[in-house]
């Protein structure tokens, strides 16, 4: 039997394939719109898997024809916190602002301004659908990117487009997302998540704990000159948990057996 597991709640659902955690936003007849109880169940989600030792990658999609069109304005209008309940630090869709130690890698299955926009950029990798936009429409309305959009839009693609793109609120297309560096893979209609399972799959199979260390050093340093120390201090740090790992030494003694090796991830 394959090593999986499923959780369902009302807004969101887990799946455990192997070492890949699924979380699916599931308000399909709402495109996916956040509200409390998505934002409390994505933030739950992401805790269990980054908890469980099973669980080496995240992926984030939606159920239906969209990923996510953003806050639940219904929601919003009826005076509704949206954050996850107890978790305000978790930030929009229980996830912007949730630090968790795996990769995250977005699979945008359809609709996606606006608040999920903002998941692809609090996302490590993006795989997005071929026909699906991207885009900060929020300044149309009178408002602007706050659940990390403007924040982090510079961050990953050069400054004047960031400022076109957050200025005039017009979107790219995924095609031009993968131009611009904002998207990893442009896949075919309707095979975001099998494209974005592929690349998961890359990932999982190397060693634990080199691939943590390998994304928090690239997250704590990418605003720093390689040049500076603090750079360099943090580097040292996951220099000395990696390199004398046990995962270190299985490395290379696979590759001298010529055969796979067993990550322990310690």
């Amino acid at each position: 039997m394959a090593d999986q597991s499923t959780v369902i709640e009302s807004e969101a659902l887990y799946e455990r394939r192997g070492g890949i955690a699924i979380i699916t936003l599931n308000r399909p007849r709402a495109l996916n719109a956040v509200n409390q109880a998505l934002s409390t169940a994505v933030g739950s989600f992401l805790e269990q898997a980054d908890s469980d030792p099973r669980v080496r990658v995240v992926v984030i999609t939606g159920a239906g024809r969209a990923f996510c069109a953003g806050a639940d304005l219904k929601a919003l209008g009826g005076g509704e916190d949206l954050s996850a309940r107890g978790h305000r630090e978790w930030g929009f869709a229980g996830f912007v602002e949730h630090w968790i130690s795996k990769p995250t890698i977005a699979a945008v299955n359809g609709f996606a301004l606006g608040g999920g926009t903002e998941l692809v950029l609090a996302s490590d990798l993006a795989v997005v659908d071929e026909t699906a936009s991207l885009g900060l429409p929020e300044v149309k309305r009178g408002l602007f990117a706050a659940a990390g959009g403007v924040i982090r839009l510079a961050q990953q693609i050069p400054r004047k487009v960031a400022l076109e793109m957050a200025l005039t609120g017009e979107p790219i297309t995924a095609a031009q997302g993968k131009e611009l560096g904002l998207v990893n893979r442009v896949a075919p209609v309707g095979t975001a998540l099998e494209v974005a399972l592929e690349l998961a799959e890359q990932i999982a199979a190397n060693a634990p704990l080199a691939v943590r260390e390998s994304k928090s050093v690239i997250h704590r340093t990418a605003s720093g000159a390689d040049w500076e120390p603090d750079v360099w201090a943090v580097n040292a740090k996951a220099m000395k948990i990696v390199f004398t790992s046990a995962d270190a030494a299985e490395g290379p003694a696979a590759f001298a057996q010529k055969r796979a090796p067993v990550w322990q991830g310690r």
